[in-house]
C-alpha cells in the first residue's frame, strides 16, 4: 500500500458539493496538488450527486498528467436520493451487479481503466461477504481495481468481508476530536491484520465548532506552534501521523498554501509528552 502518497487529496468538495470548479480550475488544482507532494485523489460515486467524478475526469483527459503520477480511490455502495437516481429512499447496494455497474461508471466518469483503490463506503445490515468477494475477484482479475478495502467499517464487520476477500485499506473518520478508533479497536485491528489506515475530516471540529474542548485544544495548539514553528493545523495532522498505525490523512482543503501546510507536517515528530498534552487538553481530564 505505500504507493499511496501519506497526506490524500479529498475531492469531495471540488465540484457541486464545494467549490464548483470549472475544468481548467480542476486541472490547476490537480497540477497544484502533485507539486505540492500529494499523488493520491480520493473520490466516490455519490460526490456532487454523483457528477464530480465525471467533472474530474474530463479536466484528468485534458491536464496532461500520466495515469501512473497518479493514485485514484473511490467508493460505491451508497445509493443516495438526489437528481440523477431515481431512489426512493437512502440505502446501501451490495450486490455483486451493483458493485461492477458503479466500478465501470466510476471508470468512465473518471476517464482511466483502473481504480487503485476501491472501497465499499458504508457498511450496510444486508450485506454478504460471499457476494462482495465475487465482484471484488472479477475486477481484480479484469484489471479494472488494484486494491480493495472498506469505508467506516468496524473490525467486526471488516472480519466479515475479510473472511472471503483480503481488505487492504479502512477509511474512518479519525482526528484529536474524534478519536475512538484508537480506544474501540479499530487501529488496533488494522495494524494486526496488516490494513492500511485512512482518514476523513482529519482536523475534526478544532475550526468548526466553538466549544470548552476546542478552546482548550486551540490555547495548546497557540503555545505549540512556537515550538515547533508550526501552523495549528499541521500539528493536528502530525498530532494523527505519530499514531504507530501509519495513518493517511484525507485533507479537504482546496487552498494551496493549506495543502502544503499539510505535506510539511508529515516531517514533523511531535514530542511524546506534547501528544498527551494535546489528547488531555481535548478530554479535559488526564489519562486513565
Amino acid at each position: 500500500m505505500s504507493r499511496y502518497s501519506r497526506v490524500i487529496a479529498g475531492c469531495m468538495s471540488w465540484g457541486a458539493w464545494g467549490k464548483q470548479m470549472n475544468t481548467q480550475q480542476m486541472i490547476d488544482q490537480m497540477h497544484l496538488t502533485l507539486e505540492a507532494g500529494i499523488t493520491t485523489f480520493d473520490h466516490a460515486d455519490i460526490y456532487g450527486d454523483y457528477t464530480t467524478e465525471s467533472e474530474f475526469g474530463k479536466a484528468f483527459s485534458q491536464s496532461g498528467i500520466e495515469r501512473e503520477q497518479l493514485q485514484l480511490i473511490s467508493k460505491c455502495g451508497i445509493q443516495y436520493i438526489g437528481k440523477t437516481r431515481d431512489n426512493k429512499i437512502k440505502h446501501y447496494d451490495y450486490s455483486k451487479e451493483y458493485i461492477i455497474w458503479s466500478v465501470e461508471k466510476s471508470l468512465s466518469d473518471l476517464q482511466t481503466d483502473y481504480l487503485d483503490l476501491l472501497l465499499l463506503h458504508r457498511p450496510s445490515p444486508l450485506m454478504q461477504a460471499d457476494e462482495i468477494a465475487e465482484a471484488i475477484h472479477h475486477l481484480k482479475e479484469d484489471g479494472k481495481i488494484l486494491d480493495f478495502g472498506v469505508s467506516n467499517f468496524t473490525p467486526s464487520q471488516v472480519d466479515l468481508i475479510q473472511s472471503k476477500v483480503k481488505v487492504q485499506a479502512n477509511q474512518i473518520e479519525f482526528s484529536l476530536t474524534q478519536h475512538s478508533a484508537m480506544h474501540n479497536g479499530s487501529l488496533d485491528h488494522m495494524t494486526l491484520h496488516e490494513i492500511t489506515p485512512m482518514c476523513w475530516s482529519p482536523l475534526g471540529s478544532v475550526f468548526k465548532e466553538e466549544t470548552d474542548a476546542n478552546f482548550r485544544v486551540k490555547k495548546v495548539l497557540e503555545e505549540l506552534t512556537e515550538k515547533y514553528n508550526a501552523t495549528e493545523d499541521q500539528l493536528l495532522l502530525a498530532w494523527i501521523l505519530k499514531h504507530p498505525a501509519k495513518i493517511h490523512p484525507v485533507i479537504g482543503t482546496t487552498n494551496q498554501e493549506r495543502i502544503a501546510n499539510a505535506v510539511k507536517a508529515t516531517e514533523i515528530d511531535v514530542d511524546l509528552e506534547d501528544w498527551f498534552t494535546m489528547l488531555v487538553a481535548y478530554q479535559g481530564h488526564k489519562v486513565p
